[in-house]
């Protein structure tokens, strides 16, 4: 046999072999650096962790909400609330009060 026709032989005999050992290796640097990959999971460790104290901020701002609407029923009216509210809002201060503005 000539040398070309050896070397086409050899190359239809390696091609089903060539494709594979490429898919396997696409596949393999994908499951070690893709975006899913084994390499990002610390990313999405401190992503999660960042999203849990943000879930327990906003859990904790809901309670304190939800304890100020409650306060506002107006069958029973917390009158110490109501005075946070009014001062906090319109500014008011009683006659026996004094007032210290400071710059910001």
């Amino acid at each position: 046999m000539s040398e070309p026709v050896r070397l086409v032989s050899y190359m239809r005999a390696a091609w089903l072999p060539a494709l594979c050992i490429g898919l396997v290796a696409f596949f393999g640097w994908h499951a070690v650096a893709g975006d899913t990959g084994v390499l990002a999971l610390g990313g999405y460790k401190a992503e999660q962790t960042r999203l849990t104290n943000e879930a327990a901020a906003v859990a904790k701002r809901k309670a304190d909400l939800e304890r100020k609407v409650a306060a506002l029923d107006p069958a029973r009216v917390d009158p110490d609330f109501a005075d946070e509210l009014v001062r906090e809002n319109l500014g008011l201060v009683r006659e026996d009060e004094f007032v210290i503005r400071l710059d910001k």
